[in-house]
């Protein structure tokens, strides 16, 4: 078994996202997997024509829309069934939903701290 190389934690979260690729392909109400403090993994859309470490943008939809996080990816899994975003750029009112949404998911401050600690090194 292969140790644990992930450094944020992921949250199953049920919600929908709007995906826009670089070559202008556009996908509506992907549902989501689980997001993390550095991403989000979506069931992956029929017609889905995007490769590996091509840059999206992505718009994580909660309360119904009420609420965007909007962030600049790029896919960092992809297989049959999941696309896997990692974010590259997100703004100051996004990262701080994103950072409540983990935080009352996660339920515990001392892993949340390291891993926005890790966040802010990362970059």
């Amino acid at each position: 078994m292969t140790p644990e190389k992930r450094r944020f934690s992921r949250i199953p979260f049920d919600a929908k996202a709007h995906i826009n690729t670089e070559d202008g392909d556009l996908f509506l109400n992907c549902q989501v997997f689980d997001v993390s403090l550095n991403g989000l993994l979506i069931e992956k859309p029929g017609q889905w024509a995007a490769e590996m470490h091509q840059p999206c943008r992505v718009d994580l939809l909660l309360e119904d829309g009420e609420i965007v996080i909007e962030m600049n990816a790029q896919i960092a899994h992809l297989d049959s069934d999941s696309v896997g975003f990692e974010c590259e750029r997100i703004d100051l009112d996004s990262i701080t939903h994103l950072k409540r949404l983990v935080e009352l998911n996660l339920g515990d401050d001392g892993i949340l701290h390291r891993e926005l600690a890790t966040l802010w090194d990362h970059d």
